[in-house]
């Protein structure tokens, strides 16, 4: 009774020894990359000041989804 409470308890490096395996090999850190905010801003504003239509297509987008999704509620609901 008391042997099946000690395998439970035991912890993984006491349980790899008992059945010969190595022990596990350390793993490394995983190092993100780093993001230059200040890179990154300026790409941006000198593709917005090259193409200043970009912001007014975003919008115009945003509004045809809005507009296509009310037109879809009202239209599967029957509301109007």
């Amino acid at each position: 009774m008391y042997g099946n409470i000690s395998v439970l308890i035991m912890g993984e490096a006491k349980r790899r020894k008992n059945l010969g395996i190595p022990p596990r090999e350390e793993t490394e850190d995983i190092k993100l990359p780093q993001l230059d905010k200040k890179a990154i801003q300026q790409k941006v504003r000198t593709t917005l000041y090259k193409y200043p239509i970009i912001p007014f297509l975003f919008y115009g987008a945003a509004i045809l989804i809005l507009i296509g999704g009310l037109f879809y509620v009202f239209k599967s609901f029957n509301i109007a």
